[in-house]
Order: C-alpha cells, then structure tokens, then sequence
C-alpha cells in the first residue's frame, strides 16, 4: 500500500484538514508569491527604463543644443546613481557623469534613434543626437541594484512567511475542525455505550442547527427503530417461549406415561422415547431462549456464594465418562475458588463440554486453574480447530459452523452464547484459544477474595 494512503488511515480528520489546509494556502501562496514577484520585478524594470529614457532625453536635449552650462547640469547625478557618457561615432568619449573615460556601450544608433541593451548590473539606453558638431550618441546607463534589491526582498518575504502562513493556517484549522468535531466526538463516546441492554439511550444533539445535529437527530431516530423492533421481538421469544413451556411440560408428562405402559410394541415404543427426547430438547430451548431474553432486558442476576471451580469441573468429567466410555479425558483440575452462582457456572461448563463432545475424535480436555487474580476453566478437544474468522462468531446466537449436522448431533446454537453472558455478569471473559490442532474455550472468572 502506497505511504500517502497508509498515512491517511492513521491520521483524524482533523490532521487531514489540517495538513490540506497548509497545502492548499502554501500551493496559493507559492503561486501568488510568484505572480507577485514577476509583476514586481517588471514594475521595477520598467522604472529604470523610464529613468533612463528620461535621462537621456534631458542629456540630448542638452547635447543638440549646444550649451555647455546646460550639458554640465544634465550630466548631475541623480538618484538612480546613473552613469551618462557622450560619445562619438567612434567611441570617443566626449563628455561624462563619472570617471570612466572608456565608452560603457557599443551601442551606435543614428540621429533620432535608440538602442537599447542589459547587462549583468546595468540597463542602458544609447540615444542618436544630430550637433553642430556632427552626430553624437548619448549613452545612458542605470545601475539594476535596485531591482534585485527588490526582487531579494520579496522572494526572502515568501521564503519566510510561506511557511509560517501555511504553518498558522493548519494550526487554526486543527483547532477549529476540533472545536467543530467535538460533539461528533460526543456522539461516538455515546453510541459505543450503547448496546443491547441499553438502547434507551440517545445520542446528544448539538445546539446549533448544522449538519451535525441532523445525523445525530437521524441516528436517534434509528435507535428509536432498532429500540421497538428490539423490545418487540424479546417481548415475542419471552411470550412465546413462556406459552411453550406448559404444553411442552404436559408433551412431556404423557411421553413419560406412555413410555410406562406395558405391551407397547417397537414402533410405538421408538416413537414414545422419540417424542420424550424431542420434548426434552424443546424444553432446553425454551429455557435458553428465556435466559437470552432475561439479558436483554436487564443483567442476569447472579447468586453470590463460594463456589470451587475443581468440583463442577470433577462433577463434568465424571458425567462425560458415563455418558461417553470411548473417549479419553484429560486435563489437570487444580483448586480454584470464585464467588459467583454455582448453577449457572455449572451450566457454563455443560454448554462447553457439550459443544467440545459434539466435535471430539477421541480426547477432550477439560481442567481448572488458579491464577493470582483469576479463576480459570479450559474445556477443549482433539477435533478440528475453529478457524481465526470464527472465533468470535461462535457465541453469536444461533449461530453453527457447520450447517451439515444433524438435530441430533448438533445444538441450537445457543450454549456458547449463553455460556458469554453468564461468563459476562460474572465480570469474566470466555474466548477460543489460538491451537493449530485442536480447539479449546478458556473461561476466566475473577477469583473470590476473602478480605
């Protein structure tokens, strides 16, 4: 990626306009220092031909008329610090302003005429004088100090105060883009407070009547939008999942009765334990769904009492041994003790151990560790590791990577989910560990401290 637009990623909004505001004046200026300095310098120049036209229009004048004491007054001099000489045709030189008797131009128009040339320090003008005498040539010549006494006036000007213009504009800039910026600066700090158990909460509006509070009244309106449709849908999943529960419970009552009753045969047997099994799964869901949507609406409320991270994780191992014979446990279980609710930290762990056996080949791994600080539970196993793109989509809800499974084999999508918000109202953290082979879920509780 090129630098400019690496750059342009790091820099804020107001470093940008900063920084394009001093270009833009310093490119503005840069050229109008030019235009200047051209226009000046021409100025100048045209005041030194005009000096010297003038000058020798007063010296032939002088000459042509034949007056000495008239010539001697013109030959003063002046202000331009110019030289005058009158030669002849020759190069002789006749009469002077200074004290070069050698001729300062080749220059030789005829009578009438002019003739003009520059040198390194000089502007001359020769000027053709018709005499008693015979022809004469004036020859004028104004020193050009003063235009580049100028022309290094303006061109140090602009070397100087380019930079400090360019530099004051970007800095007026950066702090008035700030001074402009700061209620959007508002507005973000606000809308990442915002989550899912707090959509109440509004944007503040800016005072002035600009652009920027239009966006901050346009995104109130659209958490206005996501609030209903929020409040909307867990008010459905609460009311339906608490209208599920009692035919569900009834579903499941007479499954249990049918399952009781002698003579059944295979077929009828096989679909009781089917419709047990599927009432059973229903009635998790409703009560995961039910969970999800206490947390929404507020934080779950957790219990707090002592509670040893090692016995749920012993308790854990011992129903994945009975339940699954084939496969091999391991892990360390060290003491460690947090204080939080010991059911939903034991419904933690089941949603882990449950989600890690429906991916185990042969080994799952589930231990516990004490830190300084922290508690911590790792629950892991020896199948496919989770790609770095789904580490985080794991405990969206509803969410399973692979879509391929079956209802049996597979969940509802929810165990992970549910397992991030108990882990969350406990002030700890769950995340999936980085393995090349395997996959693991590291649960980290703050430890209980007894002073």
């Amino acid at each position: 990626m090129p630098l400019f637009l690496r750059l342009r990623r790091r820099l804020g909004v107001r470093m940008r306009s900063a920084l394009a505001a001093g270009v833009v004046v310093a490119v503005a200026s840069v050229i109008a220092g030019g235009i200047l300095l051209v226009t000046a310098r021409g100025l100048l120049l045209e005041d030194v031909r005009a000096a010297a036209d003038d000058r020798a229009d007063q010296v032939a004048a002088a000459v042509a008329s034949g007056d000495r004491f008239a010539l001697r007054f013109a030959l003063r001099e002046d202000s331009w610090g110019s030289r005058v000489q009158v030669v002849d045709p020759t190069g002789t030189v006749i009469a002077r302003s200074g004290v070069s008797r050698v001729a300062i131009s080749t220059l030789r128009p005829a009578a009438g005429h002019d003739a003009y040339e520059k040198t390194a320090n000089f502007w001359i003008q020769a000027t053709g004088v018709s005499t008693p005498s015979g022809e004469r040539i004036v020859v004028v010549a104004v020193s050009l100090e003063l235009v580049r006494y100028g022309t290094r006036a303006i061109l140090t000007a602009l070397l100087v105060g380019l930079p400090i213009l360019a530099v004051l504009v970007g800095v007026a800039v950066f702090f008035f883009v700030g001074r402009t910026l700061r209620p959007v600066e508002a507005m973000r700090g606000r809308a990442a407070s915002i989550t899912a158990t707090n959509l109440h909460a509004r944007l503040p509006v800016p005072v002035a009547e600009d652009e920027i509070a239009a966006l901050a009244r346009t995104m109130n309106t659209m958490l206005d939008r996501i609030e209903a449709s929020a409040t909307a849908q867990r008010r459905f999943v609460a009311d339906a999942s608490h209208e599920l529960r009692s035919p569900l419970t009834t579903i499941h009552a007479n499954a249990d009765l049918l399952a009781g009753v002698a003579g059944l045969g295979e077929t009828p047997a096989r679909s009781v334990r089917r419709i047990h099994q599927e009432s059973a799964r229903m009635s998790r869901l409703v009560d995961d769904l039910l969970l999800l949507a206490r947390s929404d609406d507020q934080e779950l409320a957790v219990r707090r009492e002592d509670v040893d991270l090692d016995d749920l994780v012993y308790a854990e191992r011992d129903r994945i041994a009975v339940e699954h014979p084939g496969l091999h446990i391991q892990g360390t279980v060290d003491p460690a003790r947090v204080c939080g609710d010991r059911d939903q930290l034991a419904r933690v762990l089941r949603n882990l151990t449950d989600n890690s056996l429906r991916y185990a080949r042969s080994t799952v791994t589930v231990s516990s560790a004490a830190g300084r600080d922290f508690a911590e539970i790792v629950v892991g196993n020896d199948g496919p590791p989770i790609a770095p793109e789904n580490r985080e989509r794991v405990f969206d809800r509803f969410v399973r990577l692979d879509d391929s499974r079956s209802r049996g084999s597979g969940g509802t999508g929810l165990g992970l989910a549910i397992a991030r918000e108990i882990t969350l109202a406990h002030g700890g953290t769950l995340e999936v560990l980085d393995l090349r082979e395997g996959a693991a879920m590291r649960v980290r509780i703050p430890t209980f401290n007894e002073s």
